[in-house]
């Protein structure tokens, strides 16, 4: 007997004997047959996924044992899963990074993009060298050109010294720009130039620098629409799509949901120094049925609330949280295109918030986008802000 047998021999014995001593009833004696299947399957011994759980009393079916913190997760580069769309994205991952061609990563906000560009970094020749990161959504705009590009002391009121700038600081190494969407049109020019020549000048200097640094750049919009709404120069685009990376939302890839929740309760318990050791059935099914428009994000926090909540070894998930996020995602009745869905998305948010759009209570924010890309959203979908509201 190999010693995976002995081990399944081993938990079904003692499941067996559990039933017998705690419960003596036709009932339960009756998920035999239904026990011995399941445990026979690939899936229990991969996910920790046990047939039955007996604890304080309580019979649990179906739960999720977060298992020993020794045994190796699904991770590559930070990112868990074993799905079919994850690998293709680690396959693409080393196919580019041993070269220095431009990478756009494209997904929903909370996909993990910039573990992605992360990994392409550490997985290619520039990984002793500098990785710069730039958030061009966080920056204010007229600060962004002294960001990229650095200034001299005396370019502008402020700069009462010289700034060596993100690209200068990535030379040799690799510049992450995540939000490349929201990069004015301006400035565009400049980074077109950087990527064609590897040149450019400081503000308040005429001389011309290089840099040897390979641009990853991410993005949650639709370029090309924006192209084609005058509001990304086509030339930048086609020069930043040169190798693209789709990445899927946590939706596409529900298989992973158990080995994400598992990692993610592990981590937590292990931060808020807390025991817990296994997630119920009904929470699991809750939570890979749920369509996660925040993505892995998301499931996160809600994890880490979840363990904040639990003063047991079981994972208090709140499931009816959940419930009320799928009924909100799915309307009866409800049969429409995806656009149609995000437009019915983005206007419930925004009466919610009474159109406003922008501050940490505006619509941009409880829908995890930027104000631009709201707006570019709304006039793409027709969206007009009724007279009364403005």
């Amino acid at each position: 007997m190999t010693l995976a047998s002995q081990w399944r021999s081993v938990r079904l014995c003692v499941a067996f004997d559990q039933m017998n001593v705690l419960v003596q009833n036709e009932a339960v004696m009756s998920m035999t047959a239904t026990v011995v299947d399941f445990v026979e399957t690939d899936r229990f011994e991969s996910l920790h996924v046990a047939p039955i759980r007996v604890l304080r009393g309580e019979t649990e079916t179906g739960a999720l044992f977060l298992g020993d913190p020794a045994v190796d997760d699904e991770i590559s580069e930070g990112m868990v899963g074993r799905s079919r769309e994850l690998r293709q994205v680690l396959e693409q991952i080393e196919m580019v990074a041993p070269t220095d061609a431009t990478v756009l990563i494209c997904g929903e906000t909370g996909t993990g993009k910039e573990l992605i560009a992360r990994a392409v970094h550490n997985r290619s020749g520039r990984r002793t060298h500098p990785y710069v990161k730039c958030n061009l959504a966080a920056i204010p705009t007229g600060l962004l050109e002294s960001e990229l590009f650095g200034h001299e002391k005396g370019a502008f009121t402020s700069a009462v010294s010289q700034r060596v700038g993100r690209f200068e600081l990535a030379n040799r190494g690799t510049i992450f720009l995540d939000e490349i969407g929201e990069a004015p049109l301006e400035l565009q020019p400049k980074l077109l130039r950087v990527l064609q020549e590897r040149e450019f000048e400081r503000l308040g200097s005429s001389r011309t620098l290089h840099t040897d640094a390979r641009l990853v750049a991410a993005t949650n919009v639709d370029l090309p629409g924006m192209v084609e709404a005058k509001r990304f120069r086509a030339d930048l685009y086609y020069r930043l799509n040169v190798f693209p990376i789709h990445v899927p939302p946590l939706r596409e890839r529900p298989e992973d949901i158990p080995l994400l929740v598992r990692y993610f309760a592990r981590d937590c318990a292990r931060r808020m120094n807390r025991r817990i050791t296994w997630v119920p059935a009904a929470a699991m099914d809750a939570l890979v049925g749920y369509s996660w428009p925040g993505n892995i994000r998301e499931l996160q926090n809600l994890i880490e609330r979840a363990v904040i909540r639990s003063a047991g070894e079981r994972l208090e998930v709140p499931v009816s949280e959940i419930d009320e996020g799928i009924g909100a995602a799915k309307p009866s009745g409800s049969t429409g295109t995806l656009e149609d869905a995000e437009r019915a998305h983005i206007l419930v948010t925004l009466k919610a918030t009474r159109w406003t759009l922008s501050g940490p209570h505006g619509a941009a924010k409880r829908l995890g986008i930027n104000r631009s890309t709201l707006q570019f959203r709304m006039k793409k979908l027709g969206i007009e802000r009724p007279p009364l509201a403005r």
